[in-house]
């Protein structure tokens, strides 16, 4: 049997998730558009050492790094869009948990009658 849960917290848990998900979205979102910057600008320093003729070695890998930090920022990006679904996921299990239980959950919390000592046994029973 599955562990015991209630609506509300149910509700808070999902919220909960949701909004971490997003906030970390956010926060990898700004790391990707910083790594983006970082990568113009390390091509922009490969171009003026090579004005400035600066070994071969040194302007390759100089390149190279440029386009490594463009690949881990649209790598970075993607992970991103992934996150951003996985807090839409999770907004609409809330949603989907409000339009399931809400009722149930505002009906029983208005009730004048005690229902602590409900068998929850027989509540789940078809």
């Amino acid at each position: 049997m599955g562990a015991s849960i209630t609506y509300r917290e149910l509700q808070n848990a999902v919220e909960q998730v949701g909004k971490q998900v997003v906030q970390a979205a956010d926060k990898i979102r700004a790391c990707s558009q910083q790594i983006s910057t970082e990568a113009q600008d390390t091509a922009r320093v490969a171009e003026h050492i090579a004005v400035l003729g600066v070994d071969n070695a040194t302007l390759a890998e100089t390149s190279a790094l440029a386009r490594l930090m463009d690949g881990i920022s649209d790598s970075a990006i993607a992970y991103v869009s992934a996150a951003d679904t996985t807090a839409r996921s999770a907004q609409a299990a809330r949603d989907q948990n409000q339009a399931s239980h809400g009722g149930i959950s505002e009906a029983v919390s208005r009730s004048p009658v005690d229902v602590s000592n409900l068998n929850r046994v027989w509540l789940r029973q078809e």
